[in-house]
């Protein structure tokens, strides 16, 4: 089987979620979450990516629920899923909707994972065993979770790029720099659409207090230049203005740009509302429209 198609159709612009998932067993998506992927094609979204270490099978009736979306993982884990597995997943998706579904992988995090270690030998060796599978990932179709330089400098040598998660413009022009000019950098950008300041810091702090006990993170943070004050009581106030868009939709229009012109080629939207199991059916819609995505 010949792969189709290769990541530079992600398209400017994307979001990202991890509640459009199918439910576990499911062999297609519920009619509201079938209903919003259809929305976000009709939108103008370039790619869904599905986050929170999703499987294979709880994307496949992501991929099935629409016919050009793109659809990509944010990130698989390596650690939950085998090589072989995932190789035969990934063809079965592309045999059914070609040229559609990326793999974005990553090492996830030592609290998560008990058999974390070496992950960047582990890395290697899963792509190697990606490439050994009877039907290969082609690296043109994967992506890797990549904040430091050594996985940043694998994501352009194994892969078709990097998709870092929660890091500044600053930090995507660095990626650019060690990825050079081809490979393609798709980071996420969380967005909070308040206009009130104070609340919208209040929201993006509760979504950001889990990341600030994972220590990958906080050493990302840490390289661009933000100290131990910036990670008390939420995250300061600089951190937050660092890494959201904060604020109404035109202000997210601007951090979107900022990403671009700092080398990224997608920005993926993760928008936070304050109800982490609610779609944000509204403010993708605001952003769509803000953005001009058709």
């Amino acid at each position: 089987m010949t792969f189709t198609s290769d990541l530079g159709k992600l398209g400017r612009v994307g979001v990202w979620t991890i509640l459009l998932r199918a439910a576990p067993g499911a062999s297609a998506l519920s009619t509201e979450h079938a209903e919003t992927v259809a929305e976000l094609d009709e939108l103008g979204y370039g790619t869904l990516w599905i986050g929170g270490s999703p499987s294979l099978a709880e994307v496949a009736p992501v991929v099935a629920a629409e016919r050009r979306i793109r659809v990509a993982t944010g990130i698989l884990s390596i650690w939950q899923h085998s090589a072989e597995d995932v190789a035969a997943g990934t063809a079965r998706i592309e045999e059914s909707a070609p040229g559609r579904f990326f793999l974005g992988l990553g090492v996830s995090h030592e609290k998560f994972t008990p058999r974390y270690a070496k992950p960047y030998s582990a890395m290697t060796s899963y792509l190697d065993a990606l490439d050994a599978a009877p039907v290969p990932v082609p690296a043109g179709r994967r992506l890797l979770a990549a904040l430091g330089p050594r996985m940043l400098g694998l994501s352009a040598d194994r892969a078709a790029g990097a998709h870092p998660y929660l890091v500044t413009a600053g930090q995507t022009a660095e990626a650019r720099e060690i990825l050079g000019p081809d490979a393609i950098l798709a980071p996420d950008l969380k967005v909070v659409l308040e206009p009130d300041l104070d609340r919208a810091r209040e929201i993006a702090r509760a979504g950001l207090a889990m990341y600030l006990e994972l220590p990958s993170y906080l050493r990302s943070f840490e390289r661009a230049g933000f100290t131990e004050a910036d990670f008390a009581n939420g995250g300061s106030d600089r951190l937050l203005d660092a890494v959201f868009a904060l604020g109404d939709a035109d202000r997210a229009r601007e951090r979107i740009r900022e990403y671009l012109d700092a080398g990224a080629d997608h920005v993926a939207l993760n928008v936070m509302t304050g109800d982490p199991g609610a779609l944000p059916r509204r403010q993708w819609r605001e952003l769509a429209e803000a953005l001009d995505l058709r």
